[in-house]
Parts: structure tokens; sequence; C-alpha cells
């Protein structure tokens, strides 16, 4: 018997696989066509896990997953948490260099790699060698782990993982740079889905649509242990998304803002029978007050938004009654604080400020990161006597609910203050010409900030800059009025679906720089 099971600890995947060993039958992953059985899912994760033992891997070293949005996905991560590794998904839109500089970093003794990217697995193996590179089918790279598993018994085992053990390293979604790598421990990991939005039950249909590294994983396993089904889809597609939808019966839907923008804005909308949701969650970056009253009268009162952070776990949640297009100051908000959270807003001094004033928000909870991986001053800047800085400016209101104003690296410095660019955000989206909208800051020849603005027009719109920024003038005074609008097409994304400011920044540098 493990140590872990003397102690009486088991990790989030020993429930996960006893869960999925209740109803062996039922449908637990569909991708592309293939409908994977819960107890089909199981014995893989535990073939799987025999066959990384039997290359050597185990307790404490790092598997880093190259992988889509595959079933296989799903069971390699458990495969290699069960036998108490810690594992690190890369986002597959990072760069080569950056993927392999990750991947030296984490000190990583096995590569599982997803067949369809054989291509790039070469290239970050090419700059960085790594002891086991294991494919998720047949390629030109690396051993079938897929085979290995099939010659590996099904037979249930219990994990080595320790609570205090790393079971996750995941990395900021930056797409230049070095990314941080977020700790988290298998005791968090465990204790983690009483944080998240839940609505249990054996109908629950979950659909996939963002990449399995970032939030989209962890609502797989939630979906997993309480009995429902996940559809995976590879990449967010407007089109493609609302007709899973249709075809699936979908009850549960996770979306980043801007995708939920993207997702009602189709035409396709209007005709696409959504009426199975029962619950859309989103999260993860700023939402526009007016486009979420917009999704509310689209969808009905089913949303409901999520704030966390990698570093600090759930934080708050804006419940689906609170979704009231008559509020636009509570649509603004990011909701209460959950159960078991405490949160803190204080000045540049520590001082906890009182409610309506702006400042960080800290955070102390049991799912607080362990810290940065290999990086102890850093970790010692944002943890603080136990309390998390998050690095987000906002204000707790006289009833409890927490609204985020900026992050204090997006906030833009200017003469006579300072512009909380999603205060801007949310002012240029009001207008019923705009789309979307992200606003970001530009250093001049003489490194003084200025406010830029990326505009995304409704279709047919001819609303142009001067009017725009007479809007600005006009509501929030001459400080908050854009140096500069870009109108474009569709805002860049970054892999986890957040708008990537870095990239309309240096698009806007560019643009500035004499040719």
């Amino acid at each position: 018997m493990s140590a872990a099971a003397d102690d009486g600890f088991r990790t989030y995947v020993e429930d996960n696989l006893d869960a999925l060993g209740t109803d062996p039958g039922r449908e637990a992953l569909v991708h592309d066509g293939r409908r994977m059985t819960a107890g089909e899912l199981r014995d893989l994760v535990y073939r799987m896990a025999r066959a990384l033992r039997a290359r050597g891997i185990g307790r404490g070293q790092t598997v880093t997953l190259l992988c889509g949005n595959l079933p296989e996905t799903v069971a390699a991560r458990y495969a290699a948490n069960l036998i108490g590794c810690r594992v690190n998904h890369l986002y597959n839109k990072l760069s080569a260099e950056v993927q392999a500089t990750i991947v030296d970093d984490v000190e990583t003794r096995a590569l599982i790699v997803d067949p369809r990217l054989a291509g790039r697995a070469a290239e970050v193996v090419g700059r960085v060698p790594v002891k086991d590179v294991l494919v998720l089918g047949s390629a030109s790279v690396g051993s079938d782990l897929l085979a290995l598993a099939a010659e590996q018994s099904a037979e249930p085992f219990p994990s080595q993982a320790q609570p205090q053990d790393i079971c996750t390293i995941r990395h900021t979604g930056g797409t230049t740079g070095h990314p941080k790598g977020i700790c988290t421990s298998f005791g968090q990991m465990r204790n983690l889905r009483g944080r998240l939005p839940e609505n249990r039950g054996d109908q629950r249909r979950q659909l996939v649509c963002t990449t399995l590294a970032h939030a989209a994983g962890f609502l797989v396993d939630s979906t997993l242990n309480s009995g429902g089904c996940a559809v995976l889809l590879e990449d967010f597609d407007a089109q493609t998304v609302l007709a899973t939808i249709e075809r699936e019966r979908i009850t549960h839907l996770f979306l980043l803002p801007p995708l939920l923008y993207h997702l009602m804005d189709h035409p396709d909308a209007a005709r696409t029978d959504t009426s199975s949701l029962t619950s859309v969650v989103y999260g993860g970056c700023q939402a526009s007050p007016t486009r979420i009253a917009d999704a509310v009268r689209r969808f009905g009162p089913v949303l409901m938004q999520f704030y966390g952070q990698n570093e600090a776990g759930g934080i708050s949640v804006l419940k689906a009654e609170d979704h009231d297009v008559a509020r636009p100051d509570r649509l603004r908000s990011a909701g209460k604080i959950l159960d078991g959270v405490e949160v803190a807003v204080r000045d540049e001094s520590g001082r906890d400020l009182p409610p309506g004033e702006h400042g960080e928000i800290c955070v102390r909870s049991d799912q607080i990161m362990t810290g940065y991986w290999k990086q102890p001053e850093l970790t010692a800047e944002v943890l603080r006597d136990g309390w998390l800085h998050t690095g987000d400016i906002g204000y707790l209101d006289a009833d409890g609910y927490l609204t985020i104003v900026d992050r204090i690296k997006d906030m833009i410095v200017v003469v006579g203050g300072h512009v909380y660019t999603t205060e801007l955000e949310d002012l240029l989206n009001s207008h019923p010409q705009v789309l979307h909208s992200a606003v970001f800051g530009v250093r001049d020849e003489d490194r003084m900030e200025r406010v830029h603005a990326a505009v995304v027009r409704v279709p047919g719109g001819d609303v142009d800059e001067r009017q725009l920024r007479e809007m600005v003038r006009g509501e929030r005074g001459a400080m908050y009025e854009p140096a500069r609008i870009t109108f474009v097409d569709a805002l860049p994304l970054t892999d986890a679906g957040k708008p990537d400011k870095k990239q309309l920044r240096l698009r806007a540098e560019q643009a500035a720089t004499p040719a």
C-alpha cells in the first residue's frame, strides 16, 4: 500500500477515476466523432500510468504535454499525476523557442506529444534534449505511448503522490519572453473543485472550445467527476461552437469574454437552438457590461462570471441572478467573494482601504499557489504574510461586490493622473457601432505613455476616430481621450483567448517607427 493511502490522502485523479468507474458505460469524452466511455477512459489512464512507470518515470519528476484537445490528452495528464509526476501543459501557440525554454526550465523528464504536433516536438527537442518523447499515436518522433499502454494492465492501483507534492506547473500565457511557472500542489488540486462554478448532475454536457492547458482542463475534471460528459473541440470557431451546442445538446459552456462576443455576434446565433444551455461561465479577462447584457438577452439567465487567477485559485463569482441588464454597475463587477476566500483591497503602503476606494486586490485562501517555479524572489514579491498580491486594481462596494478596474501593469500613467484601460474599454463598447475594443499604452519618442485603442466596428458601422474621441472627451475628459484609435477587423487573442495587448502595442510601435 502506498504512503498516500496510509495517511488517507487521495488525489483528484483517484477521485475522478472512482467516478468514472461508477458507470463505466456512460459517455465521458467526445472528440471529432469519436465517443469514449467512462470505462475506456479509466482503463486508458491506468494503462498509460503503467507504461510511464515502465520507462522509469515516477513521483517528483516532470511530464510536459505538447498536446491539443484530444481525449488522450486528458488521459495522459491523469496518468502522469496518478504516478506522482508534476504536469506542465504547454500552450501550443507559443514559439518553439519559448516552449523549449519552458521544457528545459521545468526539468522535463518526458514530453508527451499530440501526433499532429510531431513537427513542433522535433523542433523543441532539437533545442532541448528530453530523455523520453512519447507520442499519443504513431509519428516520426518518439515512441507510441498508446501502443506501450496497450501492453499494460488496466488494474487499478493507488497513487504515490503526497498532498505537498507539486501537481501542476501552469505558465502565464505570455506571447513573448519567459512565462512564469505557477506551482499548485496535489492537496490544492483536490480541493479546487469546491471553488469552481458547480452544477452537478449526470446530464451535464460541457463544451470545451479553448485549450485544455487553461481553465477548460479544470472544467473537464469537474464534469467527469460529476458524472457528465465533455465534448472537445480543438479551438474556438463560432459557427462550429453553435452547431455543436445544438447537435450535442450542450448544457455547460466556458468562454473568455471576447469569444462570448464572437459567439453571439455570429449570424448563426439567431437561428441556432441554444435552449439546452443551463450555464455559460465567462472569465479570464475583463468583460464589457454592455456586451454581457447583450449576451443575457441572447442566451437567457444562464450567465455566470468567475474571477480567479492561476496564482490565487477562485476569488469571486457573479451569479446568474445578479446578471440584471438594468444594473450595468452590477454587471461591471466580478461578484461576491467565494466561501473560504479572504479579500483585502490595499494601498501601496499595505493599508486596508474602505469600500469604494481603489487599491490592489490581495487574497488569502488555501488555493494560493505554493510559489513560482524556481523563482523565490518573485514569489516573495507577490506572496507576503500569507497574502497573494494579485496585481489587479479594484474595489469592494458596500454590498460586498468586488469590481476589477485594471491590471497594475496595464494602467496607463498620463500627465495629470492615470487611465484605467477597462473603464475606457467599457465606454467605447457602449457606442452602438462598436463591437469590441482594447485599450493599451504606447510610449512616444519622449518615453511618455499615450493612450491607444483598437476598435472593432459592427458590420457596416462607419463611426470614425474623431467621433469616438469626442465621445470619450465629453464623457470622461481629455485625460482619457485616446491619442490614436485604430480600427481592426478582429482583436488578436492569446492562446487562452484574452485580447493580446502585447501584440497590439507592438503593432502600434511599428506603425509609429519611420520606414
